[in-house]
């Protein structure tokens, strides 16, 4: 089953077997997230997610950057969050639950980011909440909103002091500092750096071994990790062991069992 095309060429998708890559694609403006982005990358997101044929999803940005955040000239003009033309809209309750970043961190198939350049803002706030982040030599990362009078809307200041430390996270959004590759990985932002030219192949092959996994067993733990950040340690064994149960009486249980047997490479369908 392939996923159906973008509704806009702000937004590119590519299938390669049980693998969708999905592109920013406003390379003039560093990928700075329009509101046509908004919603298709939410909407691509949710498709991929309940695909069975979709194991893994890599998300990168096209030319060389990879998201530079909302773009404000087109919230300046109503295009996020505005009203038409940029007239004055009727006092109300937002409501996050079909954005993008509500969409990534509630998904259990895994989401790569192939960190291409800059991240910024929103950009940045993207990668993080991706599960795994290979950077090029070029990426950066640019905790800057404390230099724009804005916060981390998009989820960072939840994300960030739990990847790198309260002390680091303050210092990064106090300081409002741009981090290179390097220093994200020594930070721990980021999982390996890699030549820019190596960036997208080092990303499918990484994807590829995910997707070449039993897709229940590395769902399942996505979900395990994720609800374990606010469950307690009795909760959370006891919620793995009523997801085990089933898995013992699954296809592909079976099939591991007996590729193990046969020394062989095991075929997961996904039951």
């Amino acid at each position: 089953m392939a996923l159906t095309e973008s509704s806009t060429d702000e937004l590119l998708l590519e299938q390669a077997g049980n693998i969708v890559v999905i592109t920013l694609n406003r390379p003039d403006r560093l990928n700075a997230i329009s509101r046509d982005m908004l919603g298709e990358l939410s909407a691509k997101i949710v498709e991929a997610d309940k695909d069975p044929e979709i194991r893994c999803i890599v998300l990168t940005g096209a030319g060389r950057g990879f998201c530079s955040g909302l773009d404000l000239v087109d919230a300046g003009q109503g295009g996020i969050g505005g009203g038409e033309g940029g007239g004055a809209r009727p006092r109300q309750l937002f409501d996050l639950r079909d954005a993008p970043i509500n969409v990534m961190w509630s998904i259990d198939t895994p989401i790569i980011c192939a960190l291409n350049g800059a991240a910024a803002g929103y950009g940045m706030d993207l990668s993080l909440l991706c599960d795994i982040r290979i950077a090029g030599e070029s990426a950066k990362m640019a905790a800057v909103t404390a230099k724009r009078n804005v916060v981390p809307e998009s989820g960072g200041t939840w994300l960030l002091p739990r990847l790198v430390g309260w002390a680091k996270a303050a210092e990064l959004y106090y300081r409002a500092r741009t981090v290179g590759a390097a220093e994200c990985l020594e930070l721990g932002l980021v999982n390996t750096v890699v030549a820019d030219d190596q960036l997208m192949d080092t990303a499918m092959q990484w994807a590829q071994e995910i997707a070449e996994n039993a897709p229940m067993a590395v769902q399942t733990t996505k979900r395990m990790m994720r609800m374990g950040l606010e469950e307690s340690y009795d909760t959370a064994v006891d919620h793995l062991m009523a997801h085990l149960g089933p898995m013992f009486q699954s296809e592909d249980f079976q099939e591991g069992v007996n590729a193990f047997l046969e020394r062989r490479k095991p075929n997961f369908i996904g039951r």
